[in-house]
């Protein structure tokens, strides 16, 4: 080997090393910035031990193993092109997820919604029919809770249930539900007008993996299986909050099934 190639090889090794220095850097530096926002996080929302705030930190110790196993296998190509870009997705995503449900008092304005007489409705336009309207519903639903910045945990068919960040924007995307619901502005809701029962809370609540749970879940169901079609009913926390709706008491003393206390009921005017 002649001095040039010593040279060639020397300045890859450096370049090598460089690289290396550099990904790892970058790794710790992803790392810390991680830790950091899990913890804002867990701050901001009371979780008990085993919430997704919980996991989601073990998610990214465990990702920082993988990266090291594959700087061991994969050389510094690996770490760069895989486990950084890995986590830095992770870290945003599930951030900003989080983030955008979260008010600034730490709380979340659960959302629970579901048509009125689905299963006669289901029965009268038939499999096919009653799909293709649920397609329609959806399509409004999701649209008004988009605009609303809110989130959809998960869909039953018939039903909803969501979360948003501030009260007023839940109160706002339920009412213009109605709102199109009444004008028919679906071929479909033409055809087979339907009625959808809304109702609002708003509280602390715990999540785990993806999913919300609590009694201040349990409170905002009860309270949409109160509400009659084409209705939307909030507790008096959601009231409190939201200036810019009008309300008409619907009850000042309502009993929710399987929850202690009475609950006063507002009704929204959409």
């Amino acid at each position: 080997m002649d001095l040039s190639d010593l040279d060639v090889l020397s300045g890859a090794l450096g370049v090598a090393l460089l690289l290396s220095l550099v990904g790892v850097l970058a790794l710790v530096l992803l790392l810390r910035r991680s830790r950091r926002k899990v913890k804002a996080l867990q701050r901001q929302l009371y979780q008990p031990p085993g919430s997704r705030a919980v996991h989601a930190a073990g998610w990214a110790v465990k990702k920082a193993v993988d990266t090291a196993v594959r700087v061991r296998q994969h050389g510094v190509q690996g770490l760069l092109m895989t486990s950084i870009e890995d986590l830095s997705r992770w870290v945003d995503e599930d951030s900003r997820e989080i983030e955008q449900v979260i008010g600034p008092d730490g709380t979340v304005t659960v959302f629970f919604s579901d048509i009125e007489n689905s299963t006669a409705l289901n029965e009268k336009l038939g499999d096919h029919g009653w799909v293709r309207l649920l397609q329609s519903h959806e399509e409004l639903v999701s649209g008004h809770v988009s605009r609303r910045r809110g989130h959809v945990v998960k869909s039953q068919g018939d039903g909803f249930m969501v979360v948003f960040r501030e009260p007023g924007d839940a109160v706002a995307a339920a009412a213009g539900i109605q709102r199109d619901l009444d004008a028919r502005t679906s071929r479909w809701m033409r055809r087979t007008p339907i009625k959808v029962r809304i109702g609002l809370h708003v509280g602390r609540v715990v999540t785990r993996d993806g999913d919300y749970f609590g009694m201040n879940v349990a409170t905002a169901a009860r309270v949409a299986a109160l509400a009659e079609g084409g209705q939307v009913l909030v507790t008096d926390g959601v009231r409190d909050r939201v200036d810019d709706h009008e309300f008409v008491e619907y009850a000042e003393a309502a009993e929710l099934r399987g929850i202690a206390g009475k609950h006063r009921l507002w009704a929204v005017a959409h």
